[in-house]
Protein backbone atom coordinates (compact mmCIF):
# COMPACT_ATOMS: atom_id res chain seq x y z
CA UNK A 1 0.00 0.00 0.00
CA UNK A 2 2.82 2.74 1.01
CA UNK A 3 3.93 2.36 -2.60
CA UNK A 4 0.41 3.08 -3.94
CA UNK A 5 0.84 5.80 -1.75
CA UNK A 6 3.98 7.53 -2.67
CA UNK A 7 2.85 7.34 -6.48
CA UNK A 8 -0.52 8.69 -5.55
CA UNK A 9 -0.96 12.81 -6.49
CA UNK A 10 -2.35 13.28 -3.03
CA UNK A 11 -2.39 16.79 -1.34
CA UNK A 12 -0.01 14.92 1.66
CA UNK A 13 0.29 18.55 3.33
CA UNK A 14 -3.50 18.14 4.79
CA UNK A 15 -2.20 15.21 6.41
CA UNK A 16 -1.05 14.56 9.86
CA UNK A 17 0.62 11.09 9.81
CA UNK A 18 1.20 9.61 13.52
CA UNK A 19 2.12 5.70 13.95
CA UNK A 20 0.10 3.21 15.38
CA UNK A 21 2.81 1.51 16.53
CA UNK A 22 6.71 0.77 16.47
CA UNK A 23 9.23 -2.08 17.59
CA UNK A 24 11.81 -0.39 20.47
CA UNK A 25 14.51 0.27 17.82
CA UNK A 26 16.12 3.47 15.92
CA UNK A 27 14.33 4.81 13.40
CA UNK A 28 17.09 3.70 11.30
CA UNK A 29 16.81 0.09 12.11
CA UNK A 30 15.53 -2.25 9.77
CA UNK A 31 12.98 -3.68 11.75
CA UNK A 32 11.43 0.07 12.35
CA UNK A 33 7.71 0.55 11.19
CA UNK A 34 9.28 4.25 10.55
CA UNK A 35 11.81 3.54 8.55
CA UNK A 36 9.88 1.22 6.42
CA UNK A 37 7.17 3.81 6.22
CA UNK A 38 9.75 6.45 4.99
CA UNK A 39 11.75 4.35 2.45
CA UNK A 40 8.45 3.14 0.67
CA UNK A 41 6.11 6.07 0.80
CA UNK A 42 6.82 9.24 2.78
CA UNK A 43 10.79 10.00 1.25
CA UNK A 44 9.24 9.10 -2.32
CA UNK A 45 5.71 10.79 -2.01
CA UNK A 46 7.52 13.72 -0.66
CA UNK A 47 4.98 13.98 2.67
CA UNK A 48 6.36 16.87 4.32
CA UNK A 49 8.73 15.93 7.54
CA UNK A 50 6.65 18.57 10.01
CA UNK A 51 3.28 16.27 9.09
CA UNK A 52 4.76 13.20 10.24
CA UNK A 53 4.81 11.75 14.28
CA UNK A 54 7.01 9.14 14.87
CA UNK A 55 7.28 7.06 18.11
CA UNK A 56 10.49 7.69 19.44
CA UNK A 57 11.61 4.23 20.12
CA UNK A 58 15.28 4.82 20.57
CA UNK A 59 14.44 6.21 24.13
CA UNK A 60 13.68 4.16 27.25
CA UNK A 61 10.46 2.34 26.47
CA UNK A 62 7.90 4.26 29.22
CA UNK A 63 9.69 7.50 28.11
CA UNK A 64 8.87 6.99 24.42
CA UNK A 65 5.46 5.95 25.31
CA UNK A 66 4.67 8.88 27.41
CA UNK A 67 6.29 11.22 24.76
CA UNK A 68 4.29 9.59 21.89
CA UNK A 69 1.00 9.96 24.60
CA UNK A 70 1.34 13.54 24.76
CA UNK A 71 2.13 14.45 21.03
CA UNK A 72 -1.26 12.46 20.94
CA UNK A 73 -3.13 14.08 22.52
CA UNK A 74 -7.01 13.18 22.79
CA UNK A 75 -8.63 13.99 19.65
CA UNK A 76 -10.01 11.42 17.74
CA UNK A 77 -7.91 10.30 14.76
CA UNK A 78 -9.95 10.88 11.59
CA UNK A 79 -8.68 7.68 9.46
CA UNK A 80 -6.59 4.47 11.61
CA UNK A 81 -4.66 1.77 9.39
CA UNK A 82 -3.57 -1.08 10.92
CA UNK A 83 -3.06 -4.36 9.80
CA UNK A 84 -3.52 -8.22 11.86
CA UNK A 85 -0.59 -10.55 12.40
CA UNK A 86 -1.37 -14.23 11.99
CA UNK A 87 -1.65 -14.68 15.84
CA UNK A 88 -4.34 -11.89 15.86
CA UNK A 89 -2.70 -9.19 16.78
CA UNK A 90 -3.14 -5.73 15.89
CA UNK A 91 -1.14 -2.74 16.57
CA UNK A 92 1.44 -4.29 19.34
CA UNK A 93 -1.65 -5.87 21.42
CA UNK A 94 -0.53 -9.26 21.57
CA UNK A 95 -2.71 -12.13 22.56
CA UNK A 96 -2.67 -12.36 26.33
CA UNK A 97 -1.60 -8.69 26.68
CA UNK A 98 -2.97 -6.75 29.87
CA UNK A 99 -3.21 -3.56 27.94
CA UNK A 100 -6.29 -5.13 25.63
CA UNK A 101 -8.62 -4.01 28.32
CA UNK A 102 -7.03 -0.27 28.65
CA UNK A 103 -10.04 1.73 27.88
CA UNK A 104 -8.25 5.28 28.72
CA UNK A 105 -5.09 5.68 28.14
CA UNK A 106 -3.49 6.96 24.55
CA UNK A 107 0.08 5.05 24.71
CA UNK A 108 2.16 2.53 26.56
CA UNK A 109 5.26 0.46 26.04
CA UNK A 110 4.37 -3.24 25.83
CA UNK A 111 6.99 -6.34 26.26
CA UNK A 112 6.19 -9.00 23.70
CA UNK A 113 8.08 -12.20 24.95
CA UNK A 114 7.62 -13.89 21.79
CA UNK A 115 10.14 -11.42 20.17
CA UNK A 116 11.75 -10.94 23.32
CA UNK A 117 11.40 -6.62 22.45
CA UNK A 118 9.80 -3.63 23.60
CA UNK A 119 7.30 -1.80 21.51
CA UNK A 120 5.41 1.27 21.59
CA UNK A 121 1.50 0.74 20.99
CA UNK A 122 -1.66 2.81 20.65
CA UNK A 123 -4.12 1.84 23.38
CA UNK A 124 -7.72 0.15 22.55
CA UNK A 125 -9.06 4.02 23.63
CA UNK A 126 -7.77 5.32 20.76
CA UNK A 127 -8.13 2.69 18.19
CA UNK A 128 -11.54 2.34 19.47
CA UNK A 129 -12.45 6.04 18.58
CA UNK A 130 -11.31 6.54 15.38
CA UNK A 131 -13.40 7.65 13.16
CA UNK A 132 -12.73 4.96 10.62
CA UNK A 133 -10.33 2.14 10.60
CA UNK A 134 -8.57 0.52 7.66
CA UNK A 135 -7.68 -2.93 8.34
CA UNK A 136 -5.03 -4.60 5.93
CA UNK A 137 -4.59 -8.47 6.35
CA UNK A 138 -2.82 -10.12 3.92
CA UNK A 139 -1.30 -13.60 3.15
CA UNK A 140 -2.55 -17.38 3.65
CA UNK A 141 -1.11 -17.50 6.97
CA UNK A 142 -3.56 -15.20 8.60
CA UNK A 143 -6.65 -16.90 6.72
CA UNK A 144 -7.54 -19.43 9.76
CA UNK A 145 -7.43 -15.99 12.74
CA UNK A 146 -9.76 -13.99 10.28
CA UNK A 147 -12.47 -16.43 10.32
CA UNK A 148 -12.18 -16.39 13.79
CA UNK A 149 -12.01 -12.32 14.03
CA UNK A 150 -15.01 -13.09 12.58
CA UNK A 151 -17.11 -15.65 13.49
CA UNK A 152 -15.84 -17.42 16.58
CA UNK A 153 -17.12 -16.40 20.23
CA UNK A 154 -15.69 -12.59 21.38
CA UNK A 155 -12.59 -13.15 23.05
CA UNK A 156 -10.42 -10.39 22.34
CA UNK A 157 -7.80 -11.33 25.02
CA UNK A 158 -7.28 -14.41 22.70
CA UNK A 159 -7.89 -12.36 18.94
CA UNK A 160 -6.85 -8.65 19.84
CA UNK A 161 -8.24 -8.08 16.48
CA UNK A 162 -11.84 -8.93 17.21
CA UNK A 163 -11.60 -5.96 19.21
CA UNK A 164 -11.29 -3.60 16.33
CA UNK A 165 -13.39 -5.79 13.94
CA UNK A 166 -16.44 -5.65 16.93
CA UNK A 167 -16.07 -2.44 18.23
CA UNK A 168 -14.73 0.09 16.37
CA UNK A 169 -16.63 2.50 14.40
CA UNK A 170 -16.84 1.89 10.44
CA UNK A 171 -14.07 -0.60 9.73
CA UNK A 172 -13.16 -1.66 6.24
CA UNK A 173 -11.20 -5.01 5.76
CA UNK A 174 -8.85 -4.72 2.92
CA UNK A 175 -7.95 -9.13 2.40
CA UNK A 176 -5.73 -10.64 -0.49
CA UNK A 177 -7.22 -13.36 -1.81
CA UNK A 178 -4.95 -15.98 0.32
CA UNK A 179 -6.12 -14.26 3.83
CA UNK A 180 -9.99 -14.35 2.61
CA UNK A 181 -9.75 -17.64 1.58
CA UNK A 182 -11.68 -19.40 4.57
CA UNK A 183 -14.08 -16.27 4.85
CA UNK A 184 -17.53 -16.59 3.26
Amino acid sequence: MFEIFAATRFAWDKVQLFFVDERGVPPTDSQSNFKFANDTWLTPGSFPNTNIHRIHAELAPEAAAQKYAAEVGGEPFDLIHQGMGPDGHTASLFPGEPRIQDRTGIAAAVWVEKFKQWRITLLPRVLLEAKHTAMLVTGADKAPVLRDVLKSEYNPNTIPTQLIAREAKDVHFFLDEAAARLVD
